[in-house]
């Protein structure tokens, strides 16, 4: 086994962790106090030719692989978690979608602006009676004529009010008893779809969190994405896809709170010592060392597997938990290790406790996880 990055890897790595670090970093806290979403750093990330980053040239993409992904996202995340979280969601749900599921007309006219960065992507799936049951989707596309007359809302939509369009799932028929359930690629500025970002967040401030209203909004028939009746099966898809970055983006988090906490340590003196120089905190370290090289292992086994063609299922899942899980404690002890400056919000590692407590609730539960691996092992 090799575990050094490609050359083409370290690159993307090295131009993105100096871009995160002088460009994305700096207004960071800004940021997540005015609430602002980053629409200038996305504009760079698309001259650096970071938004279509793992799809295919021809859609305006770069055609790296997934480890790269997952190397960019955590490195945004690392810097501000709102911006990887908006990152990753551009490019795992609303863009793989397509290019997994899209007609090569579809690709060239919804993939490529989000490659180019002239649209952000998006993924319309949750409702408010449907999370973690995605299979209680009560929106509904019937058919008139030629298109799709749609009904319904979405809620917790990541980056929708910057989107041109996004794909929505939505029941389409009942067979036998059960919901056939489809994707459909909508526009958002069709005739009665509504765009709502008035939500009040715990963390990830700077992130665009929408609700989407759609009432007799009508689109055509080809607009459908992938086989009618196959869209539970294909947002399963692009969820596992999803989980590398969820995993990818706690990493950061968990990065930055123990680069924080290690300085911090460093620094501050009790009793004639700095923190670093008694044991308690060295465990406390180490234990977060040991973990965030663990959690970042994990997820480049689950972009790898993905990258060959081979499931990922339980892999991407597994880093999702325990990433998740990692980060929201490594935050915790950086709290601890700051004391009552860490309460604080100019010293910032409250703002990662904050940001990293969605990852272990978005895109499937830590609950959900355990499910999604036990059903993978054999339970």
């Amino acid at each position: 086994m090799n575990f050094d990055l490609t050359d083409e890897q370290a690159m993307i790595q090295k131009t993105i962790r100096e871009f995160a670090n002088e460009v994305v970093a700096p207004g960071a806290i800004d940021r997540d106090r005015s609430k602002e979403f980053p629409v200038d750093i996305f504009k760079q990330l698309a001259d650096l030719g970071m938004m279509g980053l793992p799809f295919p040239e021809k859609y305006g993409g770069a055609g790296a692989d997934t480890i790269s992904f997952a190397i960019v996202t955590e490195e945004l995340s690392r810097a501000c978690a709102s911006t990887g979280i908006t990152y990753s969601a551009h490019i795992s749900l609303g863009g793989a979608p397509l290019h997994l599921f899209g007609t090569e007309a579809q690709k060239e006219q919804y993939l490529t602006p989000i490659c180019t960065g002239e649209s952000f992507g998006a993924f319309g799936l949750t409702e408010a009676n449907a999370g973690s049951d995605a299979g209680g989707t009560q929106t509904t596309a019937k058919e008139d004529g030629d298109e799709y007359v749609i009904n319904g809302s979405k809620v917790f939509i990541t980056n929708a009010s910057y989107a041109k369009h996004l794909a929505i799932t939505a029941v389409t028929g009942n067979e036998n008893g059960q919901k056939e359930i489809s994707a459909i690629i909508v526009p958002t500025d069709a005739k009665g779809f509504t765009v709502l970002n008035n939500y009040e967040k715990m963390g990830l401030n700077a992130s665009n969190t929408t609700e989407l209203v759609l009432d007799q909004v009508r689109v055509p028939k080809e607009n459908l994405l992938g086989k009618k009746g196959h869209g539970f099966r294909q947002f399963l898809v692009t969820l596992d896809g999803g989980r590398i970055g969820i995993a990818a983006m706690a990493v950061g988090i968990a990065q930055a709170a123990f680069e924080r906490a290690l300085s911090y340590s460093k620094e501050r003196k009790q009793f004639g010592k700095t923190l670093s120089e008694f044991q308690i905190t060295q465990f406390k370290l180490a234990d977060m060392a040991l973990k965030i090289e663990l959690a970042r292992n994990m997820v480049y086994k689950a972009a790898w597997l993905k990258d060959q063609g081979r499931s990922f299922t339980k892999e991407a899942s597994m880093s999702k938990l325990y990433a998740s899980e990692i980060a929201m404690e490594a935050a915790d002890q950086a709290i601890q290790i700051h004391g009552g400056y860490g309460y604080m919000k100019e010293y910032e590692v409250e703002r990662y406790l904050r940001d990293a407590k969605l990852l272990e609730i978005g895109e499937g539960t830590s609950e959900v996880q355990r499910m999604v691996i036990a059903r993978q092992i054999g339970c």
